[in-house]
């Protein structure tokens, strides 16, 4: 009889899997980050029902409950879903989310059939330090508006962010944030059209208390931080933005 199963399934659940133990990292995380990363390839796709907790515990060769808590971490997150009496299905997949020369945020949720959504959580006029006036080529002192959001998928949120705008460009920007949920419908509001990104740093942290209250995460989760500055068509940087991002909700993607 011909299983249809993946082959990648066949393969990895006839033997046990070697995990490091005592490496620093929990045996449950590990068992999560590897069928996260199951899903995001599309080993296992949306809708398609994983193999039961037995099973899963001979692949790693762990208990049940080490298996539960990884399997549980990945239902918080929004990767699985539990059926009651069917079993644990794969809900959706990290958001593939392209670092490139336009990277829009409600058009790479959209692409990927999932909801994009914005909330607009404070907001003030604010003088440029040093740093931002060189980053965004204005005075320092120069007023810039701070808004400060969170970007949802689904209503599961990606990620919270500060953005700086020189506030004489865009003098709407907040409300039509606030009504829209998009950046970019906002920008287009007020008269920019189209625009790019010039410069994108990632870097890791751990999530500390704001992070666990916007991001609906755990204290001590991985976080990437993305700092980035945006320019319009003419060559001229209108803004520069920090974002936190629950790393377990995203796959970034360095397009070239």
């Amino acid at each position: 009889m011909t299983s249809n199963l993946p082959k990648f399934y066949d393969e990895r659940m006839t033997r046990s899997e070697t995990l490091e133990r005592g490496g620093g990292v929990a045996i449950w995380r590990q068992i999560a980050e590897r069928l996260r990363t199951e899903i995001s390839l599309d080993v296992w796709k949306t809708d398609e029902r994983l193999p039961s907790e037995a099973d899963l515990a001979v692949r790693f060769g762990v208990n049940r409950h080490t298996v539960r808590r990884a399997v549980a971490a990945l239902a918080e997150d929004g990767i699985l879903k539990a059926n009651q009496g069917r079993g644990t299905f794969v809900a959706q997949k990290p958001i593939r989310y392209p670092i490139a020369a336009r990277t829009r945020f409600s058009e790479i949720v959209s692409s990927q059939d999932r909801e994009p959504g914005g909330e607009l959580i404070a907001h003030s006029i604010e003088p440029a330090d040093d740093a931002l006036a060189a980053r965004l080529e204005v005075a320092a002192g120069t007023d810039l508006i701070r808004l400060e959001t969170v970007r949802f998928a689904d209503d599961i949120p990606i990620g919270a962010g500060i953005n700086w705008y020189p506030a004489a460009r865009f003098p709407s920007l907040v409300d039509a944030f606030a009504r829209s949920g998009s950046i970019t419908a906002a920008l287009r509001e007020n008269g920019l059209d189209d625009y790019r990104r010039i410069q994108t740093l990632v870097s890791a942290d751990v999530a500390g208390p704001q992070d666990c209250a916007l991001l609906d995460i755990a204290t001590g989760d991985p976080i990437l931080v993305i700092e980035s500055i945006n320019e319009d068509l003419e060559g001229r940087t209108f803004n520069v933005s920090r974002s936190r991002m629950a790393a377990a909700r995203v796959q970034l993607s360095i397009d070239s």
